[in-house]
């Protein structure tokens, strides 16, 4: 059963506009592919039918009066269409309710609301989740993400985000994130540096000041702490030909390269630093990877760089086994390339797996409770990243519950190859 708050939508989006990622949170902006796929045509076979029974589990049914969960995503706005995020989330509740038992045994119903990415839209969706006595709102990446959080906050009510770059997220000690806040532009860099044995890295920064906050203040003691050189390079938007800037990099074999900056941008830097015969490693943030930055650099200038990914897209991993498995034996019409659909199943399995040894009344109060109380366990659908919601991940930032995140390294088309978990470490006690 699914209470629904009225959403205008008839189709789901296999891609997602650059547009539409540098609206969101920086902690969100990971890689993400548009690959092609040949599914459409093929036919299930009994050996994959049977593999998609054991990946799913045996069966074990929920039952009793059911639990509210709150599922929030941006849905279809006019920059964006994530949703095949709700989808996605139907797909998981049965899912749940067919073979995880549901929620503390009981069933789980969704109610969905969808933001259109409006900041507006956002805290109604907030006071929705509050008005039809949710237990705890899972929310898929939003733009918007402050606005629904705030009124679920001041009520008490657990959020699970899929990523939050909001301080006052962050600090919120009934929120949790299942993205690493400081991955995606300097833990990826730090873990990329050690794996690679060099002591230097090296960013070059759109020269805008909400790139500028993390290079600036947070990368130094970070570089220092982990025993790395540091140089900041800001070179101003626009800046078509960055040769003069990045001469001091040429010859450098010791050090990663980090490019933090829009594809355009990236664009620039990248063909800059073949201009000046740079041979070392080449990193960047995932908005870098479009399909403008595919027709503007050459595939072997592309080949080999290491970007940071949210979820994997593709593959045979147990964790991707096990999403298609859901998808293809609950869902209906749902797109498995998609980014945005990965990204809300691990965001609400993510949620249910905290959830597994919850006992007696389900409230607010004891959902919150029993995701902090969680030990480390594998993070549903996310090839090996492990979580935990104990506010110790980064004691800076409660409501982190992963540490590190996955990498791929692109082809000499552009495209991910396989996915490797970097930067994560045990969270204690």
């Amino acid at each position: 059963m699914q209470n629904t708050v009225p959403r205008d939508r008839t189709r789901w989006s296999r891609r997602r506009s650059a547009r539409a990622l540098l609206a969101l949170p920086l902690a969100s902006l990971l890689f993400v592919a548009a690959c092609s796929s040949d599914d459409e045509d093929a036919t299930t076979t009994p050996t994959e039918t049977a593999a998609a029974a054991n990946a799913l589990g045996p069966v074990d049914k929920a039952a009793g009066e059911p639990v509210k969960i709150g599922i929030v995503s941006d849905g279809r706005s006019a920059a964006i269409d994530n949703s095949v995020q709700f989808a996605v989330a139907e797909a998981t509740a049965k899912y749940l309710n067919e073979h995880r038992g549901g929620i503390g045994g009981r069933p789980v119903e969704l109610v969905t609301c969808e933001t259109q990415a409006d900041p507006a839209r956002g805290t109604d969706c907030g006071n929705q989740m509050i008005e039809k006595d949710v237990v705890a709102v899972a929310v898929g990446e939003s733009a918007v993400a402050e606005g629904v959080w705030k009124p679920l906050a001041d009520a008490d009510i657990p959020v699970m985000f899929f990523g939050a770059g909001s301080p006052s997220i962050l600090s919120d000690p009934n929120s949790f994130t299942i993205g690493d806040p400081t991955f995606a532009t300097l833990q990826l860099p730090i873990s990329l540096a050690k794996d690679k044995g060099l002591k230097k890295v090296t960013e070059v920064v759109i020269d805008v000041p909400a790139a500028l906050h993390n290079a600036q203040d947070l990368a130094p003691p970070l570089m220092e702490k982990a025993g790395l050189e540091y140089e900041l390079i800001r070179i101003a938007p626009g800046t078509a030909d960055m040769t003069p800037q990045l001469q001091g990099v040429a010859g450098d074999k010791s050090s990663v390269v980090f490019i933090i900056g829009n594809d355009s941008f990236c664009i620039s830097a990248i063909n800059g630093l073949r201009a000046v015969g740079f041979e070392g490693t080449v990193s960047a943030i995932s908005q870098c990877i479009t399909d403008a930055t595919r027709k503007a650099v050459p595939g072997d200038d592309l080949e080999g760089m290491v970007i940071g990914a949210s979820v994997p897209v593709g593959g045979d991993d147990p964790s991707s086994v096990l999403y298609n498995a859901v998808i293809d034996t609950y869902g209906k019409d749902v797109d498995t390339g998609s980014s945005a659909g990965r990204g809300m199943f691990v965001t609400f399995a993510g949620l249910a797996a905290s959830l597994e040894d919850i006992k007696g009344e389900i409230t607010p109060a004891t959902v919150t409770a029993a995701i902090k109380a969680a030990p480390e366990k594998e993070l549903p659908g996310a090839s090996g990243l492990q979580f935990r919601c104990n506010g110790k991940a980064y004691p800076d930032s409660p409501a982190a519950c992963v540490r590190g995140g996955l990498s791929t390294t692109l082809d000499s088309d552009g495209q991910p190859t396989e996915y490797k978990v970097l930067g994560t470490s045990p969270i204690p006690d």
